[in-house]
């Protein structure tokens, strides 16, 4: 695993760290594959519940490191930077079946925002602040946002907040819906993975696929959405946890999970 992705699996939980804090966590073309890695095993390892993920230093990430793509040595232009870095990434925290929580500490832009974006709940610093920094160098939005960012907090303030290129503080992203909830700086670390720890102590398959239905849910008609409910509630309604879970509050003690 490459440096520049600090991974930490404990208690179920695997805590991912984009670790270039000395350019805001931007990501360069080593950090992309070695984050979408960290993913793969995340996906793989039966032990993982919940992907933390965060930044360290004073930013979340600062998107695309543009040193990277103005240098001719390089030869990485946008098309391979989109298909080979961002469009895997977000389909990789979209399509995983486990919960991926975006701690955001600092500022998220562009890239970074959206990536934050697409992960399934999301808090922040309330120092930290999102950017759709596209259009103020020309660019159109990409890792998903055009398609996250409406759906959060609707096509209007989505559209000008994109065009604009607006910061977006954490109070005013909680206000739009577009993340969870902020925590206080001094707080923020430990109310944070509070929230992991808590996600991380449920039954994992119950957890799964309720982010796969509500996936779904995002582009089916109420019908076909009824009919996933109930395929997905038969195959949780069979699974060990559930029965122990039961058995738990009748018997009036704490459940035993073991993730089957």
């Amino acid at each position: 695993m490459s440096e520049l992705i600090q991974v930490i699996k404990d208690n179920h939980i695997a805590k991912i760290s984009l670790n270039r804090p000395e350019s805001y966590n931007s990501f360069n073309r080593e950090m992309a594959l070695a984050l979408v890695s960290a993913l793969d095993d995340c996906e793989s390892d039966d032990n993982i519940r919940v992907v933390y993920l965060t930044g360290i230093g004073k930013a979340f990430c600062a998107g695309q490191d543009l040193k990277e793509v103005t240098n001719p040595e390089t030869n990485i232009g946008f098309e391979r930077i989109v298909s080979e870095h961002y469009n895997p990434i977000i389909l990789k925290i979209y399509n995983l079946k486990k919960p991926v929580i975006a701690a955001v500490n600092g500022v998220a832009a562009g890239a970074g925002a959206n990536i934050a974006l697409v992960c399934d709940i999301i808090v922040a610093k309330e120092s930290a602040s999102f950017i759709q920094a596209f259009s103020k160098i020309g660019l159109v939005p990409d890792s998903g946002g055009s398609y996250t960012l409406p759906r959060l907090i609707g096509f209007q303030k989505a559209l000008a907040i994109t065009l604009l290129g607006d910061k977006v503080s954490a109070q005013e992203a909680d206000a739009l819906g577009m993340i969870y909830k902020y925590f206080s700086d001094d707080t923020f670390e430990e109310s944070a993975y509070k929230i992991a720890t808590k996600l991380a102590a449920l039954p994992p398959i119950g957890i799964q696929h309720t982010k796969t239905l509500y996936n779904k849910g995002l582009c089916n008609n109420l019908e076909t959405q009824l009919e996933n409910e109930k395929e997905y509630q038969v195959k949780a309604g069979s699974t060990e946890d559930y029965q122990e879970c039961v058995n738990a509050f009748l018997e009036k003690r704490k459940p035993v999970i073991k993730g089957k």
